[in-house]
């Protein structure tokens, strides 16, 4: 691959049903994003040109079979045509079958090219696991995808947005479940990657915090035994391989000081202790309108062997087709893809 050349960025369309294509289109009609990268949707042709006109915005679209044949120029978005929706029963704001199995055609060959070097990095936007399941794609969401497809038993997800860096120890299981999985090598696991992730975006030495399970990290086995028998203990390995990390800190302090910059990432147990924060930080939910004005943040996957970030929300059935779904997550998601990617092109020299 030539390395002088921007990283090419395969954009997946998410749920045709959903804002996937319309805050890719928004995202793709700035310039600054062909500034920072080669980008190309993965998905139908036809769903992004409807996309086109919903936004009432002057692009045309590139439909290809062969990544080598898009031209990359602002004012024409290439597509990879996989041909995988019809037009003629296709609704907006549904779940259904055939667009959660587009969905998932879209992001296995994204999956495909980057693994392949064809391109530097991926981005997915949004799906719906109701849709992708009821197409007989039994995976919870994109990051079990990547997993089984990269064959990946190591990975975690990261949450971006300014200063607040959050992964966990677990995601997307019961909450019963979640506190067995507390476990110290699982802790130690993703704490490294955190590490070596906020590296990768230019923090050379990072400060981690590390959050407690129960109320008040314990109190010193008050409220619960975890931090005693498997977070401590975690800490301490990670500090004798010369981490910089600190806790167990309470959660409700933990994300209070890292939102103002104290910490260059968080260490969470479990899926809502660390969206929950993230969200209130990134999410604007305007009032008066009744609309979320803006819903910033990221997701990366990390550990896999290729680059995957994607928007940390969903597929706006809601307000789909009304063309007012911001595309923030989305650039944002372009641009930590983009930053990614050179780092990882750079070290190939």
């Amino acid at each position: 691959m030539d390395t002088n050349k921007k990283p090419i960025l395969a954009l997946t369309m998410g749920d045709p049903a959903g804002i996937g294509p319309e805050i890719i289109i928004k995202s793709l009609a700035f310039k600054e994003t062909y500034n920072k990268c080669n980008p190309v949707v993965i998905g139908d042709a036809s769903i992004m040109e409807y996309a086109v006109k919903q936004c009432n915005i002057s692009l045309s679209i590139n439909a290809i079979d062969d990544i080598k044949d898009a031209i990359f120029t602002y004012g024409t978005i290439d597509v990879y045509d996989l041909k995988c929706i019809n037009m003629d029963t296709f609704k907006q704001g549904k779940v259904d079958a055939q667009c959660g199995n587009a969905a998932f055609l879209a992001v296995k060959k994204a999956i495909e090219l980057a693994m392949a070097n064809i391109v530097d990095g991926t981005v997915t936007a949004p799906l719906n696991k109701e849709s992708l399941n009821m197409a007989g794609h039994h995976f919870d969401g994109h990051t079990e995808i990547y997993a089984h497809f990269t064959n990946t038993k190591k990975y975690a997800m990261l949450l971006a947005d300014e200063f607040m860096r959050v992964i966990h120890v677990s995601t997307h299981v019961p909450l019963r479940k979640a506190c067995d999985l507390v476990k110290k090598q699982r802790i130690i696991d993703v704490t490294e990657l955190i590490y070596n992730a906020c590296q990768q975006f230019g923090i050379s030495h990072p400060q981690i915090g590390i959050a407690g399970l129960n109320p008040h990290a314990s109190d010193n086995g008050l409220f619960g035994d975890e931090e005693r028998n498997e977070i401590i203990p975690a800490i301490e390995e990670l500090r004798l391989k010369g981490y910089d990390v600190e806790g167990p800190i309470p959660p409700d302090t933990l994300f209070a000081k890292a939102k103002c910059g104290k910490y260059d990432g968080c260490v969470a147990m479990y899926h809502d202790q660390g969206h929950i924060p993230f969200k209130v930080v990134g999410f604007n939910w305007n009032k008066e309108t009744g609309q979320m004005e803006s819903a910033k943040g990221v997701n990366i996957t990390l550990g896999l062997p290729i680059i995957r970030v994607s928007v940390d929300h969903g597929t706006a059935f809601d307000v789909v087709g009304k063309n007012i779904a911001s595309p923030d997550a989305m650039m944002l998601s372009i641009d930590y893809a983009s930053r990614m990617a050179r780092e990882r092109i750079n070290n190939q020299k």
